[in-house]
């Protein structure tokens, strides 16, 4: 298989190793935790020992920390200087409180592990490893890796940003509408023919989504458990009332909740609370939902369709514009939506220490800078130098200082 190297995850592991002896790549399953953890050893010069925790032999060997020190001593190196791999962590049993004594005991090792995620992982990690461990999120592809996986040349013409001619830019739309549809998991971004990439879409959901999410599903709930992720399908970029979700899942109230905090604890779905500034106006208890990967999404809503031909083309777009302002937030920030009870609505509010992005989808083709008087508004109140506004839309580029108009194949840039 065709290896890309992901530089945007490989700077971070990079920066945190200068901080902490212990890394955590922590996502989904099959978004390239493991690829890109091999990366970062080819890269680092290291002595290098890779684990993986599906293994039982491996897990046992950290039943006991002498037998688990003698293996390092033996297979990695005498003085314990190296790199460490350990994949899928959290099946190893008290792996957290091993790797802390490890890192306290040698200070040449560094240790970079990887985890699908699960109910209590980050949990025990921060617990056991406050101060040595930094987590980082791995997403699927962002729509420049995605291009750096398919064509080499449009990647190249997407980090061109002098190219602005819409006859010039128009293979970039064309691959955004694909990107679109079948979303950004690395194996189905290599597969060149839609019933493949669909095919591959359907391996992973059946295999993810009905089957290791499952486990953590009481047998008898297994049906409205799959009708709420249907139920999320639909409404991906809309508010989100609990009780009517319960209600047509035919699950109660709690389980509902317990089984929506799995689903983002899984990676599957990202709910997006409220900017509020104004309680009596605004919006403060339901959420709006989104999913991680939009081919996942399509497949869940059984629709692979042409992405200009669909109703819900406007929410897609929206979830994708999302999930580029997620992967590109800096510390500190939390990703808002506004929306007052009449019906005023920004899309995304970007709200960190030293910047504020306020930001409107538009799926459409423009020529001129778009009137968007609720964002405009919103600016005004919140009253901060540092707030710049974007209209994300197909295809027209601006830098006009008021609303800044971003083509959907530059979302990366808005910053």
């Amino acid at each position: 298989m065709k290896i890309v190297k992901r530089e945007h995850y490989l700077q971070k592991i990079r920066d945190a190793f200068q901080f902490v002896p212990i890394v955590v790549l922590i996502g989904a399953r099959q978004v390239g935790k493991t690829t890109i953890m091999d990366s970062y050893a080819d890269e680092s010069g290291n002595t290098v020992l890779r684990l993986n925790g599906q293994d039982p032999e491996v897990a046992a060997l950290f039943d006991k920390m002498s037998i688990l020190e003698e293996y390092l001593r033996v297979w990695l190196n005498p003085d314990f200087a190296g790199l460490l791999l350990v994949d899928e962590f959290q099946y190893v049993e008290n792996v957290s409180t091993k790797l802390k004594l490890l890192s306290d005991k040698h200070e040449n090792l560094k240790i970079l592990c990887s985890g699908s995620s699960s109910l209590d992982i980050l949990k025990r990690v921060e617990e056991s490893m406050a101060g040595r461990v930094r987590v980082i999120e791995v997403l699927s592809l962002s729509f420049a890796e995605y291009l750096l996986f398919k064509d080499q040349q449009l990647w190249h013409l997407q980090q061109n940003t002098t190219v602005t001619d819409e006859t010039l830019t128009a293979p970039l739309l064309n691959a955004y509408r694909e990107y679109l549809t079948y979303g950004g998991l690395p194996r189905v971004a290599l597969a060149e023919k839609p019933t493949d990439k669909i095919a591959l879409i359907n391996d992973i959901y059946q295999t993810y989504l009905l089957n290791d999410v499952r486990k953590y599903i009481r047998n008898e709930h297994f049906v409205g458990f799959t009708r709420l992720i249907r139920l999320f399908a639909a409404q991906i970029g809309n508010l989100v009332n609990v009780n009517e979700l319960s209600r047509e899942s035919g699950l109660k109230y709690a389980t509902c909740e317990s089984y929506i905090q799995l689903l983002q604890q899984m990676y599957i779905i990202r709910m997006l609370e409220p900017l509020t500034i104004n309680k009596r106006k605004s919006i403060t208890q339901m959420k709006k939902v989104y999913f991680y990967d939009l081919g996942l999404r399509n497949m869940v809503y059984n629709s692979f369709n042409e992405i200009d031909f669909r109703t819900d083309k406007g929410a897609i777009f929206e979830n994708e514009v999302m999930l580029e302002l997620w992967r590109n937030r800096h510390a500190g920030e939390s990703l808002l939506f506004y929306r007052t009870t009449n019906g005023t609505e920004v899309d995304f509010v970007m709200d960190g220490p030293t910047r504020k992005l306020l930001v409107e989808c538009k799926f459409q083709h423009n020529n001129k800078v778009l009137k968007l008087p609720a964002m405009t508004n919103l600016a005004a109140d919140l009253d901060d130098t540092n707030i710049r506004c974007y209209a994300a839309n197909l295809n027209f580029f601006s830098e006009e200082p008021l609303i800044r108009m971003m083509p959907c194949y530059w979302c990366d840039r808005i910053q």
